[in-house]
């Protein structure tokens, strides 16, 4: 098998950006899945730190091991091999400590509970009392822009308005960090754009960390301060590209030659990742 970095670009680096604390550390981390059909592997010496308050992407093609990593960080996979932090904890102590939200690829809303009611669900767990737990609702819906429909139900949502819902109460938590997987993906073009745009505002206002899994090239370009490009099965880190774009983004940046030079070079990764060999 290839060493990964004799195919990495010079000036690619796995590191977060100077000066900022690590949010995640992943260490030469490997998961293999045991199956029926013999062992799967996943992912496969992933070196990667991601910084406090930045917004870092994984694009690759499907199957490449994107949610499996996020997974990885979120506990919801064990490793099998290398090592992870969160937060300077393990991920199943920074799952018990509630030290990050996750959105889903759907946005899996009760729908025989109202939209104040979804927001609460992991609050009323945690048992945070009810004074603090309106608090809380009334906060996070006024940042996804749902303030006035806290009585609705799910169904009485578009679908953009239900992914809102869903960021609201993964940031209920008020963890600083904040994991996505392709949570706009199947939602039209324009609506994903809007929800891009917002997203964008949401992270300049609370600072928080983003992972965000995607397969759309200009989506991570636009969103990102970095981006991680990964390979096919078994995932591996081929790229990270640092995107250098203002942090006030209008939609018409994707027009700009810089916004261009960074999907073409992300394109060329994911090309160049296709010829690993097993």
């Amino acid at each position: 098998m290839n060493a990964i970095a004799s195919h990495q670009p010079a000036t690619a680096t796995p590191t977060a950006s100077p000066g900022t604390a690590n949010v995640v550390a992943a260490n030469r981390l490997g998961l293999t899945f045991q199956t029926n059909d013999g062992p799967v592997q996943a992912l496969s010496n992933v070196d990667l730190t991601i910084g406090k308050g930045e917004f870092v992407s994984f694009i690759g093609p499907s199957g490449c091991g994107k949610t499996t990593l996020l997974r990885v960080i979120a506990d919801l996979e064990k490793p099998t091999s290398g090592t992870i932090s969160v937060n300077g904890m393990t991920p199943e102590q920074a799952r018990q400590h509630r030290a990050y939200g996750y959105v889903f690829q759907a946005a899996a809303l009760f729908p025989w509970r109202t939209i104040a009611d979804n927001v609460a669900l992991p609050l009323e767990i945690m048992g945070v009392a009810k004074a603090e737990r309106a608090e809380r609702i009334r906060r996070t819906l006024e940042l996804v822009n749902l303030t006035g429909f806290e009585k609705k139900y799910p169904w009485q949502l578009s679908g953009g308005m239900q992914q809102r819902a869903s960021i609201a109460r993964a940031l209920a938590f008020d963890a600083d960090l904040l994991l996505m997987d392709e949570p706009f993906g199947a939602l039209d073009e324009i609506v994903r754009d809007h929800l891009n745009q917002q997203l964008l505002e949401l992270w300049a206002r609370t600072q928080k960390t983003i992972c965000f899994v995607t397969h759309s090239i200009p989506e991570a370009v636009y969103l990102s301060t970095r981006i991680v490009v990964m390979s096919p099965r078994p995932g591996r880190v081929t790229d990270v590209i640092d995107t250098n774009l203002p942090k006030e983004r209008p939609l018409d940046i994707r027009e700009m030659p810089e916004f261009l030079a960074i999907a073409a070079r992300v394109r060329e990764g994911l090309r160049a990742g296709h010829s690993y060999e097993d």
